[in-house]
Parts: structure tokens; C-alpha cells; sequence
């Protein structure tokens, strides 16, 4: 009873029933009211007959010997019936009604006069004297007298004695219809229900077994494709999606462990590199202070200082990187002419530049527009790449810095001379801690500075772009929106 298949067949079962007990209700509301209108259009003018044959009033009085005689005459063809005689505001002056309490002292006048002028063409209730708030169906017919109204005499045609023979008879009447045509009905509705839920949940158990055997851990487990549009079969297609994606995540994942794994372990070896430099030339200093030359003491300084730019460096590019990464560096966007920018860094590089004999020119397009990016974000992108082009630059080798204006921003492309990245490598080379073999290069470096590189660009709606022949030159460029 817990499956969604005997749930659905509970639920429709219920909905049958009263679904049939709303089709016994108005069934019977309207038969009573096809037999309510049958009877009063079949004795729509038995109250005109009446008083054609017996007038119930004699001198503008009630003539009693004139009501024995409708009395006898109704009762010998329709003991059903009940005979009121009203004046022309529905008072009851007299009636004739066998062994039955009267209870009310009149009627509404309203549907007798709308009966009297439609002369009985529509169907209309009045008051049943015997039953206050009830209504019966009724004939009825004015009484003049020299053209002056005395009164109507207004008939009922379902007294007491009929409710009681036709209460008894409905009884009868849907038990029957219960049993040979309702319960026939209900029975077969709900065999072809049952089958079509089944038919039509068919595909709900593909969809059950799937995701049962894939929380138990197979996470190949699928839903048979079908060619079926249902709701059920596109539940089933969905759920094929979503595992695959899980399995994409999950995989996305596994290699995001094994690069975090790896970027732990060498972000630990440039640690503890310069760590153990500065731990041992200390030392040295402490234990050889006095035998050392003024000339030895200054050199290992030097290398204990080198050593702490550097941690300080892969320090500050781990941090920065993490903030660029969750979204909390903070950045403060505003109108900035670049080439005042790239001026500023070509100066900076340009005596690193000089000690290994490398040439750093500059192009600066003329009227290049504002642009609108954070001032220390994108210095810090234009030194990154400087920083860069010098390191893989070699001696008597070249760097070109360019800037131009193109449609809706500003290019900047750096260029140096020297050998290449290889083709495999270009996709990987914005990766964080991708580094070029430096053993080979005799290059030491954080592997950090192209990840912040594309990171800052990101934020400003950049993309960097990257091309190398392997062999002869790198070049790296960006457009920033003005």
C-alpha cells in the first residue's frame, strides 16, 4: 500500500464513489423534479375545471356545502390531492384535507399569481400549507364574482399520503438503480482505471529500480530510454541526466582532490625551499659569527633576504589567488587612462630588463580611451606578465608592449622573444601552479602569476588570450571594456 501505484488506485477508487454518490444525488434531485413538473403540467387546469363545475363562493362568501361537494368529488379521483380555498392575499379561508393538520394560516401569493398569469406554461412551487418551509407543486385558479376576485382556489397535488407512497417507491426505485446500473458502472470504471494506472505508471518502477540501485552505489544504474513523451518517461530521462552530472561532479571532484593534493605538495617544496635556506645560513651565522668576513656576512644576508621576497611573494599569491577565487578581494572600479599605467611598469622593469641585456619597447596607440577597471588589479596583471616576459626572455632578447584601441575596449598584448611554450601545454598554462619546467630554465617561480592574471581579467569581463610558436616568441593579450 506504500507504492505510489496502490495509492494512486486508492485514491481513484475514492473519487468514483463520490463521484457516484454525487451522480445518486442530482440523478434523484432531478427525477423528483421531472416527476414535480410532469404532475403540474398534467394537472396545470384541474383547479379551473373545479370551479367550472362548483363555485366555493356564493354572495362573496365561502360556500361551505359547495366545498363538501369539490371534497367529494377531488377524493373520488385523486385522494392525493388537497384543496385550499384563499382570498386575493393568500389568506386560507377554508380547505378540504382528510384527517391532516393544517399548519399554516396562508401561502405566498406570489407564485399563485405568477402561475395564474403564465397560466401554467412554467414550472413553479408554492407553499404546502401542511409543511412550513416546504414547497409542492400546485394548480390553482382565480375565483371572480361580477368581475370583482373573491379568492383562488389553490390545489396541491402532493399530499401526505403521496410523499409517504412515493418516499417508499424511490427506495425501491434506486435500489435498483444502484445495483443494475451505478454499481455496474462504478465496477467497470474501476477495473479500466486500475488497468490504465498501471499502464500509465509503467514506467514509474523503471524509475524506481534505477534510483534504488543507484543509492546503493551503482552509479551507472539508468533508466531505460523510451521513446514515450509522458511525464513519467521525461522523469526517467531527467533522472539519467542528473546522474550523469553527478557522476561528472563526482569525477570533477576526484580531480579537484588530486589537484589540490598536488598544489599542497608543491606550494610545500617552494616553502620549504627558501625556509631551509634562511634556517641555514642563521645557523651559520649564529655558530660561525666570529670567523665570518664582514664580505661573507653581507652575501648570506643578501640570500637570507632573497629567500624571505620570495616567501613573501608565494605568500602574497596564495592569499590573493583564494580571494580572487571565493570573491572577496575587494575591487574598486573606476575611469583610468592605461597608458599612464603601462609607462609606469615598463619603467619599473626596464633596469631587470637592462641586466640581462633585453630591450623593452612600448607602443602606445595616441587618444586611447578611459578604461574602467580597478587601478591596483590591473597593475598587478601588467607586472605579472612584465615579470614573466623577463624571466623566459633570454639574454639580447626582446619584450613588446602594445596598446591600441579597438571596438568597445583596449587591447594590450606583451610579447617576448625566446623560446616558446610547447602547443600541449597552452591550454594548461592559466592553471593554478602550472609552471614551465624550471629545472631546464633555471627559473624559479610561484606558478601563480598567470591563475591571478586570468582570475583579475574575469572580474573586469576580459579574457586573456595566449599564442606561441614553441620556438621563437609568447604572446600574451586582452581587451578591456572602456
Amino acid at each position: 500500500m506504500k507504492s505510489l501505484y496502490w495509492r494512486i488506485s486508492l485514491s481513484f477508487i475514492i473519487v468514483l464513489l463520490l463521484v457516484g454518490t454525487s451522480y445518486i444525488f442530482i440523478t434523484a434531485k432531478n427525477a423528483q423534479r421531472y416527476f414535480q413538473e410532469t404532475t403540474q403540467k398534467l394537472n396545470a387546469e384541474v383547479a379551473s375545471y373545479l370551479i367550472k363545475e362548483v363555485n366555493p363562493f356564493q354572495d362573496g362568501k365561502v360556500d361551505e356545502e359547495a366545498l363538501g361537494i369539490i371534497m367529494h368529488s377531488m377524493m373520488a379521483v385523486n385522494p392525493g390531492i388537497e384543496v385550499y380555498l384563499l382570498n386575493p392575499e393568500g389568506e386560507i379561508l377554508s380547505y378540504v384535507v382528510l384527517d391532516q393538520l393544517v399548519k399554516l394560516k396562508s401561502v405566498d401569493i406570489d407564485p399563485v399569481r405568477k402561475f395564474v398569469e403564465q397560466e401554467g406554461s412554467e414550472f413553479i412551487l408554492g407553499d404546502d400549507p401542511r409543511n412550513p418551509g416546504s414547497t409542492s407543486v400546485f394548480s390553482v385558479a382565480p375565483v371572480y364574482e361580477n368581475d370583482r376576485l373573491l379568492g383562488y382556489v389553490y390545489i396541491t397535488l402532493e399530499s401526505e399520503k403521496f410523499d409517504a407512497i412515493s418516499a417508499d417507491l424511490l427506495g425501491s426505485y434506486w435500489l435498483g438503480l444502484t445495483f443494475n446500473s451505478i454499481l455496474i458502472t462504478l465496477i467497470v470504471g474501476l477495473l479500466i482505471g486500475l488497468v490504465l494506472i498501471a499502464w500509465l505508471t509503467r514506467h514509474l518502477n523503471k524509475v524506481v529500480v534505477a534510483v534504488e540501485e543507484f543509492k546503493e552505489g551503482n552509479l551507472l544504474a539508468r533508466v531505460p530510454e523510451s521513446d514515450s513523451q509522458s511525464d513519467l518517461a521525461l522523469l526517467g530521462k531527467t533522472f539519467n541526466s542528473m546522474a550523469d552530472t553527478i557522476l561528472k561532479n563526482i569525477d570533477e571532484l576526484k580531480n579537484v582532490d588530486s589537484l589540490r593534493r598536488e598544489l599542497i605538495a608543491n606550494v610545500s617544496h617552494d616553502l620549504r625551499n627558501p625556509l631551509a635556506i634562511i634556517n641555514g645560513y642563521v645557523e651559520t651565522l649564529q655558530i660561525r659569527d666570529e670567523k665570518l668576513t664582514t664580505e661573507e656576512k653581507r652575501k648570506y644576508y643578501k640570500i637570507i633576504l632573497n629567500s624571505v621576497d620570495k616567501l613573501t611573494k608565494l605568500v602574497t599569491d596564495l592569499f590573493d589567488l583564494s580571494k580572487l577565487e571565493s570573491g572577496q578581494m575587494q575591487v574598486r572600479k573606476e575611469k583610468l587612462k592605461i597608458q599612464e599605467l603601462l609607462y609606469d611598469s615598463s619603467l619599473k622593469y626596464e633596469l631587470l630588463a637592462k641586466a640581462k641585456d633585453i630591450e623593452i619597447s612600448s607602443t602606445i596607440c595616441p587618444q586611447l580611451p578611459p578604461v574602467h577597471a580597478d587601478l591596483y588589479l590591473l597593475d598587478r596583471v601588467i607586472q605579472n606578465l612584465l615579470d614573466n616576459a623577463v624571466k623566459y626572455t633570454p639574454e639580447h632578447g626582446e619584450i613588446e608592449l602594445e596598446a591600441c584601441a579597438v571596438p568597445g575596449g583596449v587591447k594590450v598584448r606583451v610579447k617576448n622573444s625566446g623560446e616558446g611554450i610547447p602547443k600541449e601545454d597552452l591550454d594548461s598554462i592559466f592553471d593554478r601552479y602550472y609552471k614551465v619546467e624550471k629545472d631546464s630554465k633555471g627559473i624559479e617561480g610561484s606558478g601563480l602569476g598567470l591563475a591571478i592574471v586570468k582570475k583579475i581579467l574575469e572580474i573586469h569581463d576580459a579574457k586573456i588570450g595566449i599564442s606561441s610558436d614553441s620556438k621563437t616568441y609568447t604572446e600574451f593579450e586582452f581587451v578591456l571594456p572602456v
